[in-house]
């Protein structure tokens, strides 16, 4: 028997391999969901979340070749529609919970988009930390095109794009264009061409590189801690986690190379 194709490849770089590239690797359907996608993913991601501060500083998720990813696979969806009711839920169940484990990720995750991003390529989005886009990416909630709807993906995209901008898209799924993903939240940079969507990324994880490795993490995660907080808990809460952040060694490194001016222990070379 032959290896058997794997539809996520993952492969490591930056100093000491700390940086992890997730790529959705079915170039010739668009990256498009099926149920190998979503097990892989979770499963990498999953993996991932276990890694030391120190092992793992950030995640770059794209996608191989013309698309970042274009929804669900056709196949898969006439396959899903043969199923029952409990048979879809099962499904949708194991999609969210790829989704909440990319969310839920410890570390920041960079996302790479270009061509297209619809459907549950949305979701990718919505639950990755940075999206950067190359101007022409294609992005759309194409769902009801097809008589459905964005449903699994719901809660992780109106966390980031508000309901306004959720109830506008969702019903009538037009596509639109990087421009407007980044005015709704979804993409926060928008840049022309391959070759400068590569260097953004690079200049993002540099940037995470060059913060303490728990307190980059711990940034990330004080968005979903204080999220549904009330201001007295949340002033409690804020108060002990920086409490804790300073008193670390990682911190009175930081603010001794600060004082020393030089690099901090954790920040890589400037030529790294």
């Amino acid at each position: 028997m032959g290896v058997m194709a794997t539809a996520v490849r993952l492969s490591r770089s930056g100093p000491g391999e700390v940086i992890a590239r997730v790529t959705l690797d079915r170039p010739d359907v668009h990256n498009a969901f099926d149920a190998s996608v979503i097990a892989e993913l979770a499963a990498n991601f999953a993996a991932l979340a276990r890694e030391a501060p120190t092992a793992l500083r950030a995640v770059v998720l794209a996608g191989e070749g013309a698309s970042f990813c274009a929804g669900a696979d056709i196949d898969w969806m006439r396959a899903a529609m043969q199923l029952d009711v409990e048979g879809n839920e099962q499904d949708a169940m194991a999609m969210a919970e790829m989704f909440e484990t990319i969310d839920t990720c410890p570390v920041p995750v960079i996302a790479r988009v270009q061509g297209a991003a619809l459907g549950g390529g949305m979701g990718l989005c919505a639950v990755a930390d940075l999206v950067i886009a190359e101007s022409g990416a294609r992005f759309g909630f194409t769902e009801t095109r097809l008589g459905i709807l964005p449903a699994v993906i719901a809660p992780f995209v109106i966390a980031k794009i508000g309901e306004s901008n959720a109830r506008a898209l969702f019903p009538g799924g037009r596509r639109f264009d990087a421009t407007r993903a980044q005015r709704i939240g979804l993409v926060h940079e928008v840049v022309e061409g391959e070759a400068a969507l590569d260097a953004a990324v690079d200049s993002a994880v540099a940037d995470i590189l060059a913060a303490g490795p728990t307190a980059a993490r711990a940034a990330k995660s004080i968005v979903r801690e204080v999220r549904g907080l009330g201001h007295g808990s949340s002033k409690w809460h804020t108060a002990r986690v920086i409490a804790r952040q300073r008193t670390s060694a990682e911190a009175q490194e930081g603010f001794r190379a600060f004082q020393e001016k030089r690099r901090p222990g954790w920040a890589p070379e400037p030529d790294a």
